[in-house]
């Protein structure tokens, strides 16, 4: 996989970024600018449109994956009440999230699946949040029976986001369309899912060619500082021809350390063009309402506040599998192995 880390490239991404940074929002910006109006003063958190979906999605995100699973029971409960209540609208999972993927059971994780602990909360709240889930499987009738025991596990009726879990460059886009994505299209047409996207983290254009030649409605991708594997200049400029709502992930918080704050890391994803949402996993109230702070207090303005390139070669030396796991070879997200 190409790591797209030659100074030429990155000096002509971050200029890219800075002339765009100079539009207002009623201009190059307004792919991914905030919801503006009466609308907005009662949300929290800023919100964005995610793409062609319609869908209003708090730019910050609620991950469950490995680190929300860390927490133990009494914990997580909190660590929902807390994201709700802190503006989270979005809340993405995937049915492979399973506390025992990662740890040995009994060990104060009574709930093992994420998205059982989605149930256990978010019902109450269902008319106002945005809910997604993966489908780890490319066989059509395994896909059916998954989305089946998701909705059983969210106890909700429809899903307003599903996506194929962890695309990689082994998924043959012909392939793809013959079957799980004409079955995906099935699931929307009948209501049961209201949009559907793919999530990848190690291949980039591949995620491209999946665009381009498929009509997903999300991608979830990695998006970070570092450049590895050049997802946002590979992958946004397809997203935003098709209006495809991007949602970024592995903006790296807890991973680099001193090196970069938690606000520079969040900055970097929301002012990528066409990005309307990062997701984070968190483990622990404190870095959730950190997190849920510095989305409050951020705003967009027609000037970047960001010094991307000083952030870009600050952190170049993590662009690889020995700082990034998520990037060594036969890294499992769960049950699925995606890289």
């Amino acid at each position: 996989m190409r790591t797209h880390n030659k100074l030429s490239r990155r000096k002509f991404i971050v200029d890219s970024a800075k002339a765009a940074s100079i539009v207002t929002a009623s201009g190059l910006l307004n792919s991914c600018s905030f919801i503006s109006g009466k609308n907005a003063a009662k949300y929290k958190i800023p919100r964005r449109v995610l793409g062609n979906t319609g869908l209003e999605t708090s730019i910050l995100a609620f991950g469950g994956g490995s680190q929300f699973l860390q927490n133990n029971d009494g914990e997580w409960e909190k660590l929902l009440e807390a994201a709700v209540e802190g503006g989270i609208n979005f809340f993405e999972t995937a049915p492979t999230y399973i506390a025992s993927e990662f740890w040995e059971t009994g060990d104060g994780k009574s709930l093992d699946s994420s998205e059982q602990r989605y149930g256990q909360v978010l019902p109450p709240y269902r008319d106002q949040i945005v809910l997604s889930t993966k489908l780890p499987s490319r066989d059509p009738e395994e896909a059916k029976k998954s989305l089946e025991s998701s909705l059983n596990n969210f106890k909700t009726d429809h899903l307003d986001i599903l996506m194929i879990h962890g695309i990689t460059i082994n998924d043959n886009i012909s392939d793809i369309e013959k079957g799980l994505y004409k079955t995906m299209l099935s699931l929307k047409e009948s209501g049961v899912v209201k949009n559907i996207g793919f999530s990848c983290m190690a291949d980039p254009e591949h995620s491209r060619d999946m665009l381009e030649k498929l009509d997903f409605d999300v991608a979830l991708v990695t998006m970070n500082a570092t450049l590895y594997g050049g997802f946002a200049e590979t992958i946004l400029p397809a997203a935003r021809k098709k209006n495809t709502g991007v949602i970024a992930m592995k903006v790296m918080r807890d991973i680099v350390g001193e090196a970069a704050t938690p606000k520079e890391l969040l900055e970097y994803a929301w002012t990528q063009e066409g990005v309307a949402s990062a997701t984070v996993g968190h483990w622990g109230i404190e870095s959730l309402q950190e997190n849920i702070r510095i989305a409050q207090e951020y705003v967009e303005t027609p000037v970047a506040q960001l010094d991307r390139e000083e952030l870009e070669n600050r952190l170049a030396s993590y662009a690889g599998p020995h700082a990034l796991c998520w990037a060594r070879p036969g890294y499992r997200d769960g049950a699925v192995v995606v890289a």
